[in-house]
């Protein structure tokens, strides 16, 4: 399947190479493209017309083993489009070139209506990458959800001048963040911004929720494509399913917003009403689920 998927002389058509971690991240970017085969990511068929292409050169500076190729091989720098907008206000981009450090996480930059900005999770290192980050205003704050997506934390920090924040609960990963929560309440980070504590991904899991209109949930909950719903990743789960389920009743009828914005899976936007219901069926499926052994491969992405 995946032969015929990919047929075709290299020079002449797009590919992903054998390095594919099955991360998800260029499957997000470029549906119908990018599928799953064989426990990784092929393309599925050809790209038809620029949006197409836009997408798969998306997909493969979002890469973090850089498996994706375009005709030729070369990838076309001049065709990066991150840091990328999700909506036309402009004020969540997608930083894209993830990290092998962070699993091939998500991270964003988040615009605060002062002309700061916060970055949530990070990107693979780079001072290149960093001063386009900063190119759109001064970086106060580096947000890690979890210990998971630590690896770049420090360095983005003080390459920004910024503050890097973690929970109590994954300090060993980041010991010298310059702000540590602590315990299960909400706490404000920025104006309109929380940091709400959702121990079970891992004990330090941590929300953030902006201006009641976007959540990052690091790898807490995320949409779902095969389920077309929000799932928790219960077969990678770190800490405790049981903690995830009670993070979720103590919180869902906190939480009204309308991007669910993850560090890995799919990321969606719905009416508050919407989300608010999903979410409540979801604490619900939670509530019942046992605890299992970790398993990557049975993630529905």
């Amino acid at each position: 399947m995946s032969a015929s998927m990919e047929a075709g002389s290299p020079a002449h058509r797009w590919a992903v190479d054998e390095r594919c971690t099955n991360c998800d991240a260029a499957r997000q970017l470029a549906p119908g493209l990018i599928s799953e085969v064989g426990g990784r990511s092929v393309v599925r068929r050809q790209p038809q017309g620029p949006y197409e292409t836009g997408q798969l050169y998306a997909a493969a500076h979002a890469c973090p083993t850089r498996s994706i190729r375009p005709p030729g091989g070369l990838l076309d720098e001049g065709r990066d489009p991150f840091p990328m907008p999700l909506d036309d206000t402009g004020a969540v981009r997608l930083c894209g070139h993830n990290s092998r450090h962070t699993a091939g996480a998500n991270s964003y930059l988040l615009r605060r209506p002062d002309g700061t900005t916060m970055m949530v999770d990070t990107p693979r290192w780079s001072p290149a990458l960093a001063a386009r980050h900063e190119a759109l205003g001064p970086v106060t704050d580096v947000l890690l959800t979890h210990r998971d997506h630590a690896a770049h934390g420090r360095r983005y920090a003080d390459r920004f001048g910024a503050r890097l924040w973690i929970h109590e609960g994954d300090l060993d990963a980041a010991p010298d963040a310059d702000r540590v929560l602590r315990g299960e309440e909400p706490a404000e980070v920025g104006e309109g911004v929380l940091a709400i504590p959702f121990p079970g991904h891992t004990r330090g899991s941590v929300l953030y929720l902006a201006d009641e209109r976007y959540c990052f949930t690091g790898d807490s909950f995320y949409w779902s494509r095969t389920t077309d719903d929000i799932e928790v990743v219960d077969s990678v789960t770190w800490y405790s399913i049981r903690e995830l389920a009670d993070s979720l009743a103590r919180t869902v009828d906190r939480l009204r917003f309308e991007w669910l914005l993850p560090g890995h899976g799919g990321r969606r936007r719905l009416p508050h009403d919407e989300m608010s219901r999903r979410l409540r069926a979801l604490a619900s499926r939670v509530r019942q689920l046992p605890p299992r052994p970790v398993d990557f491969t049975a993630v529905r992405w």
